[in-house]
């Protein structure tokens, strides 16, 4: 098996530079769930940033002491090239638009901006928090653009009101979303250039107006896998099902009800990709008469109902003429499980299937064994992020074939 990092981040060095914004409140708690995945974090504030947030704050929540003036106390080991050239990777989270101006334009006139003319061969991420209008301006728009020809990644601000009682683009990415870009940028790109597609969740079969047919999928194991391929550097496609969960925005998705619609989105959007990965609980079975209207309670004491087959949407992408590259099927059983998944992987002509237990369905552990024609082997317990990166670790020892 590929045996692949489950936290490549861990340990290495990032510099956190808060510009002057009421989004400085946000960077930290960027901090701090930086910290919680074992980075190791040194924040640099600008004078402005240290009118909404104290450096107090940040170094209780680093450990680490913040740097704010380029020569402090007759300081001559030149902070601002010995930071950023000891660093993994520069954050700047909230990133106003004079430090968009500044840094684009080469001005060096404080630590922060001086640390970027002088950084080394390190990624850079900025996340832009300013009002809308400022945002939109041509000026600022110029920045951005150069910036991003530089090779400087701009995690993009969010729709929403903004602290001046705005309502527009403008608001700082989320801190989940900067632990995200950050885990990516610190992650080897090795799935770069390759298409993933992944369905995920349960289906819904419509019985009448208020009543389906459903399982107790969450869809988690799908968006794990899906944000993992993501931060390897795949461009990922996320075929969801009913009340599976945001994922990450990098990530296409397409949401689907039932199982006639989830096969018809994972035909589009397969056809042709590197890997589709099926651990979407799709319902063997859907209603064979649907009613528009809200059944009402009949006096008997049961009800007759018949079902018919529903696709085998799995099945149908491992022969479909535009094959993907590797199909990935899953198989969840209550008992015989190794025996039940490979006829499953025969019957339905996929490239491998992982056997797992019913009992998986809407938790966060996962545990199951990995069944090629040729091989089988035991994917150990753990939670379901360690359980997706695992799937890939075996999938990437498949592409190697």
């Amino acid at each position: 098996m590929v045996q692949l990092d489950t936290a490549p981040w861990a340990e290495r060095r990032v510099v956190l530079g808060v510009g002057g914004g009421i989004a400085a409140y946000r960077a930290a708690e960027t901090a701090r769930l930086l910290i919680h995945q074992g980075i190791n974090v040194h924040v640099v504030m600008t004078a402005a940033a240290q009118q909404f947030v104290t450096p107090l704050t940040f170094e209780a929540l680093t450990g680490n002491p913040v740097h704010h003036q380029t020569f402090a106390g007759g300081d001559r080991t030149m902070t601002h090239i010995s930071l950023v050239r000891q660093a993994d990777l520069l954050l700047v989270a909230p990133c106003t638009a004079n430090l968009m101006a500044k840094f684009n334009h080469g001005i060096a006139d404080d630590l922060l901006t001086t640390m970027y003319a002088a950084k080394a061969d390190i990624p850079v991420l900025l996340a832009p928090a300013m009002n809308p209008a400022m945002w939109q301006h041509a000026a600022t728009q110029r920045n951005q653009q150069q910036l991003q020809n530089d090779g400087v990644q701009i995690v993009a601000p969010q729709e929403g009101s903004t602290a001046c009682g705005e309502h527009g683009v403008g608001r700082m990415a989320s801190p989940e979303a900067l632990l995200f870009a950050v885990q990516a940028a610190l992650t080897p790109s090795i799935l770069h250039g390759q298409h993933w597609v992944i369905n995920a969740g349960p289906t819904a079969e419509p019985w009448d107006a208020v009543r389906v047919l459903t399982n107790r999928a969450s869809g988690q194991l799908g968006c794990l896998m899906a944000e993992q391929a993501v931060r390897l550097g795949a461009q990922v496609t996320l075929i969801a099902g009913p009340g599976v969960r945001a994922c990450h925005p990098s990530i296409q998705r397409i949401n689907s009800d039932d199982a006639a619609s989830m096969l018809q989105a994972c035909i589009a959007a397969a056809a042709g990709c590197d890997v589709f990965v099926a651990t979407a609980a799709v319902s063997d079975y859907r209603f064979a008469e649907q009613h528009s209207h809200k059944l009402k309670r009949q006096g008997a004491d049961s009800v007759d109902i018949r079902l018919l087959n529903n696709p085998d949407i799995v099945a149908h992408i491992a022969t479909m003429a535009a094959r993907p590259g590797r199909v990935i099927a899953f198989a969840a059983e209550s008992e015989a499980h190794c025996t039940h998944a490979r006829s499953k992987l025969e019957k339905k002509a996929v490239d491998a299937i992982i056997a797992n237990d019913v009992s998986h369905m809407g938790v966060d552990s996962a545990s199951g064994w990995w069944l090629t024609r040729n091989h089988a082997e035991v994917i150990p317990a753990g939670d379901k992020s360690t359980f997706s990166l695992c799937i890939i670790s075996h999938i990437l020892e498949l592409n190697c074939d």
